[in-house]
């Protein structure tokens, strides 16, 4: 399945780690998957953001469609995990299955995709370098684990999962490395929003929107538009935004 994941996005792994940003490397994973035909979403609320939507209710999901599958990420959740929930997902699609997908579990299909997705970014051989055991002091541990995932573009939480699958450390280990991780990244994101708060100015709706949405459908709405296959009315709600800002977001991809 790892084969056939990087033969049909065309996957250049030296490119994919060259990136210095992770959220870089999401970017070149999105493209490659919308190359193929994926549609390739980031959502994080349900219309406000007072009804965000946590990583415990889903990190992804797929819809394993002939003509138009999707997948949908939440944005809530860490950059790296994007990358990875993303190859997740492109595994379900592979599959034919269409699912929802959340924390680590027991069901054989999210294991198999967790599995796939881990080994497309990191091969188990790489591992070997980290030299990591039950014995290896917590936070050595996770120092050592960051900097590996770091340098490849990958989350420290999947690196710590794939050390677990490879039997380096039991479950028990696996949950206080997620935890922490976790706890990580909770705070960087109160510290960013902080510093957000303090700035003026910031992106665009329609950047925003674009890179929520992705270009492919976006530009898709706007072929059908264009041809009177949908109207202005029907666009907003395919796209998730009002009408009356469904030309703003289709002229700010055209350009």
């Amino acid at each position: 399945m790892v084969t056939a994941l990087k033969g049909i996005l065309a996957f250049d792994e030296s490119e994919y780690r060259d990136f210095r940003k992770i959220s870089d490397a999401f970017t070149y994973l999105r493209r490659l998957a919308e190359q193929a035909g994926v549609f390739v979403l980031l959502v994080d609320n349900l219309g406000s953001y007072h009804t965000r939507i946590p990583v415990e209710a889903f990190r992804g999901f797929a819809l394993s469609d002939d003509i138009a599958p999707f997948i949908a990420i939440n944005a809530n959740d860490s950059r790296g995990a994007w990358c990875f929930t993303l190859i997740h997902e492109m595994a379900h699609i592979a599959l034919g299955d269409t699912g929802v997908s959340g924390a680590i579990g027991d069901d054989r299909i999210e294991q198999f995709c967790n599995d796939v997705a881990s080994e497309f970014l990191v091969a188990r051989r790489e591992l070997a370098e980290l030299a990591i055991t039950p014995n290896t002091e917590f936070e050595q541990a996770k120092r050592t684990i960051g900097d590996f995932a770091r340098d490849r573009n990958v989350s420290n939480t999947m690196v710590a999962y794939k050390l677990y699958r490879s039997g380096a450390y039991d479950y028990a280990r696996f949950e206080a490395f997620r935890r922490s991780f976790r706890q990580d990244f909770l705070e960087y994101q109160e510290r960013l929003r902080e510093q957000n708060r303090q700035k003026k100015g910031g992106p665009t709706y329609q950047i925003l929107k674009q890179h929520r949405t992705g270009k492919m459908l976006i530009q898709l709405v706007d072929r059908m538009i264009y041809s009177g296959q949908i109207t202005t009315t029907k666009a907003g709600k395919v796209l998730g935004v009002n009408p009356k800002n469904v030309h703003g977001l289709l002229e700010a991809v055209r350009a």
